[in-house]
Formats: structure tokens, sequence, C-alpha cells
């Protein structure tokens, strides 16, 4: 199965990254990205843009894959809804449907976020967007599409997030927040590990789900 990533860099991407390398199902991986890795693997390869809104000088590397493991994303925290809609819609259906175009067999599979607005007409900015973005991606001409959203977080294997207000989080209150919500709400937390592993399995199998709350995502990689 060959696999293109975005968001490779970031905390949920690095552990689709992780788990890729390590499964002997995935032959080839291609990142694609503005800033360069630090993994080193011979299933991997990079493709470097400079723009995650045109992809007419790379269509030809985008073509010929199974999957997207599409994990580009960013906090709405502080952002105003235009240029969080930038990151989060425009930049997700920019390549979206170049991939939709060149690869009808592909399976995409985006990372949203639990408390998502299916509807997108919510008054809750960050789920509204996200639900927009979901829509307009299960109206695409894939083989499937598959809107994971998960909850909590916890990284594991050295993952750190880019955002300096979760690394804070999960370097003071991970010790005490992860084992209170794995006994008391252990529907709202995935590992990076566990949500990869779900990724490959879904992409590889496919699933009858167009939307995976934490349940079902824990389902899909055991």
């Amino acid at each position: 199965m060959k696999v293109i990533l975005f968001g490779a860099t970031g905390m949920v991407g690095q552990g689709a990254l992780r788990e890729c390398l390590a499964d002997p199902e995935v032959t080839q991986v291609l990142a694609v990205g503005r800033s360069p890795l630090a993994a080193r693997h011979s299933k991997l390869r990079e493709l470097r843009v400079d723009s995650f809104l045109d992809y007419s000088g790379v269509e030809a590397e985008l073509s010929g894959y199974d999957a997207c493991f599409f994990c580009l994303g960013v906090s709405s925290a502080g952002m105003k809804e235009a240029d969080y809609r930038r990151v989060t819609y425009d930049f997700t259906l920019a390549a979206a449907q170049v991939l939709a175009r060149l690869n009808p067999g592909m399976r995409f599979l985006y990372v949203s976020g639990a408390g998502t607005d299916s509807t997108g007409k919510g008054r809750i900015m960050w789920a509204r967007v996200k639900g927009q973005t979901e829509n307009a991606l299960l109206a695409l001409p894939f083989r499937s599409a598959h809107m994971l959203r998960p909850g909590f977080i916890q990284p594991l294997h050295g993952i750190r997030s880019r955002t300096r207000a979760y690394r804070i989080l999960y370097m003071l209150a991970g010790p005490v927040l992860v084992p209170l919500l794995r006994r008391f709400l252990p529907g709202l937390i995935l590992t990076t590990e566990e949500l990869g592993r779900a990724m490959i399995r879904i992409a590889r199998n496919g699933s009858a789900l167009g939307r995976l709350e934490v349940a079902d995502i824990r389902r899909a990689q055991a």
C-alpha cells in the first residue's frame, strides 16, 4: 500500500508516519510539506511544496497512491475564522480535489476532532469549519473518505506537539490527566500509536463509517 501523508511534522502526523514506516504492508510513504523531516527511511520520500493551495507543478508526483492521511491542521485558539478556515478548509480541499482526480481508487482519511459539527452551521467556530470540511470531503469521488474524530491524544515514542501550549499541557498535566482520562473517560483518549494504526487498517480494509469517533477508531486499530 502506498500512502501520501500531509502534516508529517505535527504530532498526529508524526504518529502516522511512525506506524507507516513500521508496517510491512505500507511499501511507500510520500510526505508532502513545507518543512524537512528528521526521519530517514527507505520507504519514505519527501515532496516539498511552496503552497498548500497549488499543486499544479507537482501533480505527476501525486499519482498512483492507495491512501492519503491528511493530518495537517492548526489549533483555532486566537485565530480569526477566515484564517482558521484557510488552513482547515481551503488547504484540505485544495489537496483532496487534486488527489480525487488523480487517484479515484484512493481512500482519503482526514483527522478532524471530537465535537465537530456535522451540520456545518453551529455557533462554535472551529466545530463549524471542521464540519464544513468533513462534508466537502465526503462529497468527493474517492473510493471512500473517512473523517477521524479523536479527542485527547497522548503522544508516545518521543513524539511532541508543535503547539507550545499543548507541549506544556502534556508535560505538566499528562502524568496526572492521562491516567484519570483512561479510568473515568476512556472514550475521550487515544494515543498517537492507536490513531496511526487505525488509519493504516482503515486505508487497507475500508470502513462502513464515514465519520469515526474515538470508540470507532479504537475498534478499527485493534
